[in-house]
């Protein structure tokens, strides 16, 4: 996953920098896109702002309307619901593709991942299991070690950073932090063992798990 840095073009820069502004909230959900206004603050031109616009519409961050514009994607129940239930379909698929394309490296990765986030002193004390973006998230690199593109486009580029924008402006500390870093460890157990039926079937129940989670959360909140 690209950071900013001096060998990006100005689109990507502004791409990057608007997309984790939208996600973690500082562009607010719902709000309308000024492209006039982005353009000063970002000294921008429009055309560089116009593809940033639109790449981040590609990843379902943005949505436009008739006779309205641009603009940030709303937060809803539903929408959130579907999330996981596509989720748990592919992810479920991506188990079972990694566990029959599994590499030492792709196993040595995933367990040194593993091992960093034991260290988290939040996990440890049970109260949340903050994943870093990317390669240091485990779903997303359970993804990537499926080696299919498809699957890889569909869940690693226009689905990610729409559940990382609901986890961080819904805020979900979790008390199944413990147990979901059990189910992890339990995962990649499976993709090492080749056994790509049973790691499928645990990816599966780990994401439901998480999902009835959110609906308790959801309820009680209502």
């Amino acid at each position: 996953m690209r950071v900013p840095g001096t060998s990006q073009s100005l689109a990507e820069r502004l791409f990057v920098t608007l997309r984790g502004e939208i996600v973690e909230g500082r562009i607010a959900a719902g709000s309308k896109i000024s492209e006039p206004e982005l353009a000063r603050r970002f000294n921008a031109s429009r055309g560089s702002l116009r593809e940033a616009l639109m790449r981040l519409e590609s990843l379902g961050l943005l949505e436009r309307r008739v006779h309205v514009g641009a603009r940030v994607v709303e937060l809803s129940e539903r929408g959130l619901l579907e999330l996981y239930e596509v989720r748990e379909a592919l992810e479920g698929m991506a188990c079972r593709l990694a566990a029959a394309h599994r590499s030492d490296e792709d196993l040595a990765e995933l367990q040194q991942m593993l091992d960093r986030h034991e260290q988290q002193e939040e996990l440890q004390a049970g109260k949340a299991y903050f994943q870093p973006e990317g390669d240091f998230d485990f779903h997303f690199r359970i993804v990537q070690a499926s080696k299919n593109q498809l699957l890889i486009d569909t869940l690693c580029n226009r689905l990610y950073h729409r559940v990382r924008m609901y986890r961080y402006q819904l805020g979900m500390p979790s008390p199944r932090a413990k147990r979901a870093f059990r189910e992890h460890s339990h995962i990649i157990e499976a993709i090492e063992a080749g056994d790509g039926e049973l790691a499928e079937l645990l990816m599966r129940r780990h994401i439901r798990a998480s999902r009835h989670n959110i609906e308790q959360k959801l309820t009680q909140d209502n």
